[in-house]
């Protein structure tokens, strides 16, 4: 407990069992004598729950970045007493850090999409654990890229002398079909739920822009949220770990490779998009069919003309696709 005031008395009250019915208990207890309590903890694997709670009890929660409290470099003595000391004495002067929490559709939505890029993983490294069993074989594919039709018509035409060996491929293959299978289903239930989804209408605005597909818009939302939270576009690309490290005194200058801090999710989307521009704008047939449902049209008119009030947060002049010109884009 942080007695309001700069001079206020800081003290250890004790501990509070972590069980919905005992924190509501202890936050009734206080509320009882203070009309507005200022909580905040140290957000960890346990979720959202408490800071849901507490705001539903009416009062103020902040999940706080473990990342990003204040620690003197000579402090060796961690203790929960300790911490919760500091953590309210840090809070009552502002300088804490609190994490977005978003709502429960919301974060139901954000597992289904990290449980989509878990799956994504998991067949990728199912796949590299084939390759690298066929090359400890001398079995290189050398026509073209892997998992093409050609490359399978190629690995079903494999087969090992020793019982054993042909056993392991054959293995490999049936767990590399499962995760595929897996992620398939994901996304078709991915694509299912999003249009129910209260942003929407944000991941088909994404969606306007070049590079940006639909797993690229919905990974963006699901874990940014509402852009227009970050006041400024470097705030934005803070979070996103987008800016240059820096060590500057005086007039020397020392900027470092990029700082990679925040969400990596919402991070490699954004990259992966970027990669578009390697190659000249065109319309590809998925774009085709987006454009003659509308959507592409309708969207990139809305967000030229909402783009101050929506505050999209991109660092510098934004591209989006010209309709009726393949090599042409309009900033």
């Amino acid at each position: 407990m942080a007695e309001g005031g700069r001079t206020g008395e800081v003290r250890f009250v004790g501990e509070v069992e972590n069980s919905p019915a005992a924190i509501e208990r202890t936050i009734k207890k206080l509320g009882r004598k203070y009309d507005r309590l200022h909580v905040c903890f140290e957000a960890g694997p346990t979720g959202y729950g408490l800071c849901r709670q507490v705001r539903d009890l009416g009062h103020d929660c902040m999940g706080v970045a473990p990342a990003l409290i204040p620690k003197r470099p000579g402090e060796r003595v961690k203790t929960n007493r300790r911490d919760a000391v500091t953590l309210a004495r840090l809070h009552r002067a502002g300088e804490l850090t609190g994490v977005w929490v978003p709502d429960v559709v919301h974060e139901a939505v954000r597992d289904l999409v990290r449980a989509r890029e878990a799956a994504a993983d998991d067949l990728r490294r199912k796949r590299q654990q084939l390759l690298s069993f066929l090359l400890r074989h001398g079995r290189i594919y050398e026509n073209g890229g892997h998992w093409t039709l050609a490359h399978r018509r190629w690995l079903a035409r494999q087969s090992f002398e020793h019982t054993a060996q042909q056993i392991v491929f054959q293995e490999k293959i049936d767990v590399i079909e499962d995760a595929a299978q897996r992620l398939h289903r994901l996304d078709e239930q991915l694509r299912a739920v999003v249009p129910t989804w209260s942003m929407a209408r944000v991941v088909e605005a994404y969606q306007a822009m070049r590079g940006a597909s639909f797993l690229v818009a919905v990974i963006f939302a699901a874990e940014i949220g509402d852009v227009r939270r970050f006041d400024t576009p470097p705030q934005l690309m803070a979070f996103l770990g987008l800016v240059p490290g820096e060590r500057s005194t005086g007039d020397t200058v020392r900027r470092s490779s990029l700082t990679l801090a925040g969400n990596r999710r919402a991070r490699r989307a954004l990259v992966e998009a970027a990669w578009t521009y390697r190659y000249p704008a065109r319309v590809s047939e998925a774009l085709r069919a987006r454009i003659e449902g509308g959507d592409i049209v309708r969207e990139s008119r809305r967000l030229l003309r909402h783009s101050e009030e929506y505050e999209l947060a991109v660092p510098g002049p934004y591209c989006l696709p010209v309709l009726g010109h393949h090599d042409a884009r309009m900033t």
